[in-house]
């Protein structure tokens, strides 16, 4: 399905957008990634997993515009920002690109907000009641505010929903990992799914997060899809091991 140096999603909308105009919107999130996690979105339609998306640091759209084009006819996609870096005018730049590519405002939600203040009931009250198929967290980049975002987006999840969470492995925030191990314990019902590998060190490791009672079906599909993109050696979460998804699946050769 895939070319192992250009991952698709299988969703033609998202495809076309990643293509032709994914490089034009100011962000810093991979291609790459966003065709991987829009295809797990894909794989969730497949599965009849239904739900709203919502990313916490949406900035110029980027991402949940990608996001949006792989929804199912109902649902929206939930963008929350604080809006307000470099300048306040991020936000009129994030409607201009939400609506040149095509993302109509009755499929999407814009909310200019703190996630510090947030609790779950605000967002499932933003949603009208509904709750997330996939959750990407992108906000804050510090131990605090990651625990803090995970416990936000956990009880707003649909079942069979999923969580990717950004810059995991990035050199600039090595803390982030801890949170993710701590959340793991707290709620042992979850699992790493897979890691999202980066396209450089600036577009750092996404890991992905799903129930334990989702994980082999989800992975079965993965293997399938993206046989093409898997790194051999996987990652080892102790006891689990998980897909590890890259451009790149070359192994080192210390011949």
């Amino acid at each position: 399905m895939t070319d192992p140096l250009e991952a698709r999603s299988g969703v033609a909308a998202v495809d076309r957008y990643l293509a032709e105009d994914y490089r034009t919107v100011p962000g810093m999130s991979s291609r790459f990634a966003a065709a991987i996690t829009c295809g797990l979105m894909r794989i969730q339609s497949r599965l009849g997993v239904t739900g709203d998306v919502a990313e916490i640091g949406a900035f110029e759209g980027r991402f949940l515009i990608a996001l949006a084009h792989a929804l199912a006819p109902g649902e929206r996609a939930l963008g929350i920002d604080r809006f307000d870096w470099p300048t306040p005018a991020v936000l009129d730049r994030f409607e201009e690109n939400c609506r040149r590519h095509a993302i109509a405002p009755e499929r999407r939600i814009t909310w200019k907000a703190d996630t510090a203040g947030m609790r779950p009931q605000d967002v499932t009250a933003r949603l009208g009641g509904g709750l997330v198929r996939l959750f990407h967290i992108d906000g804050e980049h510090t131990r605090a505010a990651l625990t803090h975002d995970l416990e936000l987006a956990t009880p707003v999840m649909c079942d069979g929903g999923i969580l990717v969470l950004d810059d995991m492995l990035h050199p600039g925030y090595p803390t982030l990992v801890l949170a993710v191990h701590e959340y793991l314990q707290r709620y042992p019902e979850m699992t790493v799914l897979c890691i999202i590998d980066r396209e450089s060190v600036v577009a750092a490791s996404k890991f992905v997060l799903c129930g334990r009672e989702w994980f082999e079906r989800y992975e079965a599909v993965l293997l399938e899809d993206y046989k093409a993109n898997i790194w051999p050696m996987g990652a080892n979460f102790e006891p689990h091991w998980c897909l590890v998804l890259s451009l790149d699946t070359a192994l080192p050769d210390f011949s």
